[in-house]
């Protein structure tokens, strides 16, 4: 084997070096900070071409290689970057992070020390309404009126848990103990440390629209002023065929081209053939199935045919 020439240098990156170690706000109190990575774009294209030699680089340039790793999720090449973060962020919100299992975690321990005195706040006009549609998901605002009393309410209740709480430990009360009354608002921190395609797993999931607001500006934070500036030919690629692509499942594809060739009818056959159509009573009762398809539909430009305003055209003219 031939002894290497020269000495390999860490890949830096000046663009996430600026805001090493700065802590970047979310929320009320929250914060999102770079503490260290490895690797950048260069090793990603490094690690795909380690098995066709240097000479592939001629061929086809860093970001065309990343864009077909990304496009065909060929995934190990991305796990040669890794980023640490230090976060602080609402307990509750917490608890959906920590469900991302494949990051090395250590959280501030309040059996150790004392709970941060911090919670976060919520404004009067920030109170959402439950999703009418969806049982773990929220859609529109409550009346800044109404708010007004909900958010003095939460005050005063996150005032007396921590008086409590503080009550308890001048008492003697082991830490391990008075912290269980405290509210989920209460904030932590976190050390996480994640390699790059397990980050982008875990922001393709908390950037959906249907994640909760808040661990959604988290994953904002961390997507736009942070991926962004680390390895900005991936950070592309990921939103042109993750975040903004669309996926078809054999039925939507079956459907999208019967749809795209002007078959109304033999669309809204097929839909009710594999069972995605209910009605009762001659009215619709869409699914989730149904409904995620109708986006999709929508973003293309295409009708439903199963809709009031397309099925006149589905079905033909009254006999």
């Amino acid at each position: 084997m031939a002894e290497p020439t020269e000495r390999l240098e860490r890949p830096r990156v000046p663009a996430l070096d600026a805001i090493l170690g700065e802590a970047l706000p979310v929320l009320d109190q929250g914060f999102v900070r770079v503490v260290d990575y490895m690797g950048d774009d260069q090793a990603i294209v490094q690690a795909a071409r380690v098995s066709y030699g240097a000479g592939t680089k001629s061929v086809r340039e860093d970001r065309g290689l990343i864009r077909h790793l990304m496009r065909h999720r060929h995934t190990s090449p991305f796990e040669m970057c890794e980023l640490k973060l230090h976060l602080r962020l609402p307990m509750d919100c917490w608890r959906q992070w920590i469900r991302h299992r494949t990051a090395s975690v250590n959280e501030y321990s309040t059996r150790y020390s004392i709970a941060i005195d911090e919670a976060a706040a919520t404004a009067p006009d920030a109170w959402r309404r439950q999703a009418a549609d969806n049982r773990q998901g929220s859609e529109g605002r409550l009346d800044a009126g109404v708010g007004e009393g909900l958010s003095e309410a939460e005050r005063r209740l996150q005032a007396e848990a921590r008086r409590v709480y503080e009550e308890r430990l001048a008492a003697g009360v082991a830490r391990e103990q008075a912290r269980k009354d405290l509210p989920l608002s209460t904030y932590t921190e976190a050390y996480w440390k994640i390699d790059l395609h397990n980050l982008l797993h875990f922001l393709a999931l908390r950037l959906d629209v249907h994640a909760q607001e808040e661990i959604r500006r988290y994953a904002t934070v961390i997507g736009e002023r942070v991926v962004a500036r680390w390895v900005p030919l991936t950070w592309e690629a990921f939103l042109d065929f993750r975040l903004g692509a669309t996926t078809l499942s054999r039925l939507e594809a079956e459907l999208v081209g019967l749809i795209g060739r002007g078959d109304m009818a033999g669309a809204l056959a097929r839909a009710r053939e594999a069972g995605l159509l209910r009605e009762q009573d001659g009215r619709l009762l869409p699914g989730g199935e149904l409904r995620e398809l109708e986006a999709k539909l929508a973003a293309m430009g295409l009708p439903a045919p199963w809709r009031r305003e397309a099925r006149g055209a589905a079905e033909g003219p009254a006999r």
